[in-house]
């Protein structure tokens, strides 16, 4: 159910029909009269932002998979850091922030008058809970503490210099006299969300649900006056209704982007930033199972894949090189060790990849794939089934391999079944995405994605927030990634992450292919405001978390 207001209801599942059919007519194009707030003028404006079918009402931030408003257009961070861009961070319910000299200690202070959307006053009390809960405290936070109505002082257990990102700008304000209450934070759909952010839940069946603006949002009203977002489990159905003017925003590969900008009415933004990998469940002593466990096989695999074959076929030519070092290339290349290939290889080289595996004590049966103590070595690839790239990416890995003598076995999944696996560790081999840094930094990534405390073992759900899905652990690379976290000296850093390069180049617990080109179309006859190349003020992809919300706060119907 929904809070009862005069903004709010709840349509039942049964109250609409499901399926692109239904959208296709709820959807209608520029000037559809379909409008609340502005005076009636303003049409609804329509987004997908990926594979999330059926829609359900889960609208917990620290649930694995919440719906995509949640992050940004309903809860909100302290700060804002635009990881399309280098720069200071932006106040958002913080106003100020100010480090220790040895970085043990921060200072926030609070915007005052802020409300959530229930009407209570968002407090000091709210934000020591958001940080000191069961599912969002840290291990390196000691202590959160009260300095006055307005000022909270953070106490960590070594210098958090590096943690900044994550302590201001990725962490979520929630409000303590709801969420005191619930016992599981985890599989808490709060399907009722009150948040201090832009938007507020409107309704929600298992096709769409919608948004309205909070009218007392502390950065005013937005002007927007409804949003809807789709269910599509599709890219090809999301592109159809994007080419007819039925959607207005959404991230997705097209090969072709001229059959949907050619109209004049969709922009297009690239901002390739976030590494595609083959990402393994590697470690057996967390209870990850599979051929892929043994660290020849992944070795094997990353030398066998034709980087470049994959780049033109699956994503027409459109994709950056990646690192081994999962840092950006370009962008991040005064971090990248000398000691490390820069760049991952782009060529096939089965010779090298039959070396690996012979060494490891495989050989080849009688039907040209290898094997070892009498078993096939077969490997399961997943991914999510209608992302056309990914989908491209896994047949031609799948070819590659047993062309080299691996076979590979390429499923096509659900989101969902994605989301369920990685959070489990229950698979193989996937090809994935890594989230990259808001910084010129790949620190995020290191610790997020590969640390021992950001991982669990299989069986047991990784926690929102946490990224470590190969549940890989390496005590060097533990060492490393403190070491830089403690330090604000340029050196020091370049050794640590040195450090972590050569131990992940050869354990590759992500096998990096391409850096995807991150596409996204934004309706800029409809409505102004988006971001653009002389103001790229926020990351632009429709599933951003954060940003999602800044960008929405700004649009506005054109006249």
């Amino acid at each position: 159910m929904i809070r009862s207001t005069a903004r709010k209801r709840l349509l039942t599942a049964a109250a609409l029909v499901t399926g692109v059919s239904l959208l296709a007519g709820a959807c209608t194009g520029g000037g559809d009269g379909e409008g609340e707030g502005n005076g009636g003028e303003a049409r609804v404006l329509n987004v997908w932002a990926g594979t999330q079918t059926p829609m359900v009402a889960n609208f917990n931030p620290y649930a694995p998979n919440p719906l995509h408003v949640t992050n940004g257009g309903i809860y909100e961070p302290l700060f804002f850091y635009n990881r399309a861009e280098a720069g200071d961070p932006t106040p958002r319910l913080g106003e100020s922030y100010e480090w220790s000299e040895d970085g043990t200690e921060l200072t926030v202070k609070i915007r005052e008058g802020v409300k959530w959307s229930d009407g209570e006053d968002f407090t000091v009390e709210d934000v020591i809970f958001s940080y000191t809960n069961d599912a969002a405290k840290r291990d390196y936070l000691n202590t959160i503490e009260k300095v006055d109505e307005s000022t909270v002082k953070f106490t960590f257990n070594g210098a958090q210099f590096t943690s900044a990102v994550q302590i201001l700008g990725t962490t979520l304000m929630v409000p303590e006299h709801l969420f005191k209450e619930v016992s599981d934070l985890i599989t808490f759909t709060n399907d009722e969300p009150v948040g201090t952010g832009p938007f507020t839940l409107d309704t929600i069946t298992n096709a769409t649900y919608t948004v309205v603006p909070n009218e007392d949002y502390w950065g005013g009203e937005p002007s927007l006056g409804k949003v809807r977002f789709l269910a599509l489990d599709k890219n090809q159905s999301a592109q159809d209704l994007l080419a007819t003017g039925k959607i207005d925003w959404t991230t997705m590969f097209i090969a072709d982007p001229e059959a949907v900008t050619g109209g004049g009415q969709v922009s297009l933004l690239n901002t390739p930033q976030d590494p595609t990998t083959i990402m393994s469940c590697s470690n057996a002593a967390l209870g990850c199972a599979g051929p892929q466990t043994d660290l020849a096989v992944r070795q094997a695999v990353n030398l066998l894949v034709d980087r470049g074959e994959i780049n033109e076929k699956a994503f027409s030519g459109h994709a950056a090189v990646a690192s081994p070092s999962l840092a950006l290339v370009g962008r991040d290349d005064r971090w990248i060790s000398s000691e490390i290939e820069k760049e991952s290889p782009q060529e096939s080289d089965p010779a090298e990849a039959a070396k690996v595996l012979e060494a490891a004590g495989y050989t080849k049966g009688a039907d040209g794939i290898f094997e070892k103590d009498g078993q096939k070595l077969s490997v399961d690839l997943i991914s999510v089934d209608g992302w056309s790239d990914h989908n491209a990416a896994g047949d031609l890995i799948a070819q590659q391999a047993l062309e080299a003598g691996v076979q590979i076995n390429h499923v096509k999944i659900t989101q969902q079944e994605m989301s369920d696996a990685r959070t489990s560790g229950n698979y193989q081999m996937m090809i994935s995405g890594i989230t990259g840094t808001s910084l010129d930094d790949p620190f995020a990534i290191y610790r997020q994605w590969l640390t021992t405390e950001y991982t669990t073992p299989v069986g047991e759900t990784i926690e929102a927030g946490r990224f470590n899905f190969p549940r890989y652990s390496n005590p060097l690379v533990d060492e490393a990634v403190a070491t830089a976290a403690g330090t604000n000296d340029e050196d020091t850093k370049k050794a640590a992450y040195a450090a972590v390069q050569k131990e992940i180049a050869r354990d590759l617990p992500y096998i990096a292919l391409v850096v995807n080109p991150t596409m996204s179309f934004v309706n800029t006859k409809d409505y102004t405001g988006w971001p653009s190349e002389d103001d790229m003020y926020a990351f632009p992809p429709s599933w951003a978390t954060i940003s999602n919300g800044v960008i929405l706060s700004q649009l506005k119907p054109a006249s």
